[in-house]
């Protein structure tokens, strides 16, 4: 990976706000910002970008100065399937924003399941914005899901690292099930799980602090409470409940869709002995 922020764009007004954000995020890095817009041929043979497309990535590399005029842009239209061309992309990049969704009915823009299929095959942390979000993405905590699993734990760094940039709180949530028996009460088991996740990285990051939050319930509908108060939520694409064979496991995909604010999905890239 390269220091390097890329952020997909289709021309709806959830892309504008996506641009903000990666804009907010390079500048955040001291990353360069790379815009990039999908072209996907109308025919198998139609391989010249739609000229349409070089004016859209144009306004929205302006945009991104507005909002970061420090931040150097560079911009491309990339003839192809959009979930390809970003998952390309993802291999030189440190993050990927993309819309939740796109305006809907043309070929070639950043639709609902988009980033769901992005965030289960790229090579980097993938970043959802909606537009509603905009109010909201300099305020709050950094929410982190915690779940105990090896995508989680890839999600830990990239939460501690958001923190520090942002200069803001850590708050790490495990959800879990209340017994009929004791209702009230945490079981150790997951107390053990969220301490396990989070040991070693004060270490780190000895600026960030750090709240642990252990609340009964589930996952999904925990962490979207959670991201009502917070600036940005961090989950790993898949959690222990994950099926196999799915892209994403449910509960990202859950929070991705109806989080209250920007959300980076974290795929732990798979070694040969996986």
């Amino acid at each position: 990976m390269g220091n390097l922020v890329v952020v997909g764009v289709d021309g709806s007004s959830t892309s504008l706000a996506a641009v903000e954000a990666a804009a907010m995020a390079a500048a955040r890095r001291g990353a360069a910002l790379r815009v990039v817009h999908a072209d996907v041929p109308i025919k198998p043979r139609h391989v010249v970008p739609d000229p349409a497309g070089r004016k859209l990535v144009q306004e929205a590399a302006v945009h991104a100065l507005d909002v970061a005029p420090e931040v150097a842009v560079t911009r491309a239209v990339v003839t192809g399937d959009v979930v390809h061309v970003l998952e390309a992309e993802s291999q030189a990049a440190d993050l990927i924003v993309v819309g939740s969704r796109g305006m809907g009915g043309i070929a070639g823009l950043l639709l609902g399941s988009t980033p769901v299929s992005l965030a289960a095959r790229s090579h980097c942390p993938v970043m959802t914005v909606r537009q509603e979000h905009r109010t909201s993405a300099e305020a709050g905590p950094v929410v982190l899901g915690v779940d105990g699993s090896p995508d989680s734990d890839e999600a830990v760094n990239v939460a501690f690292a958001e923190a520090a940039r942002r200069r803001t709180e850590l708050v790490a949530v495990h959800a879990w099930q209340p017994d009929k028996a004791s209702p009230g009460t945490a079981p150790e088991s997951a107390e053990q799980s969220l301490a396990q996740a989070l040991a070693g990285r004060a270490d780190t990051y000895p600026d960030v602090s750090v709240r642990r939050d252990l609340v009964g319930g589930k996952a999904r509908d925990v962490l979207l409470e959670a991201s009502n108060a917070a600036q940005l939520v961090v989950v790993g694409a898949r959690g222990r409940s994950g099926i196999a064979g799915l892209l994403l496991g449910s509960v990202s995909q859950a929070v991705m869709t109806h989080a209250h604010c920007p959300v980076v999905t974290v795929r732990r890239e798979k070694s040969s002995g996986d």
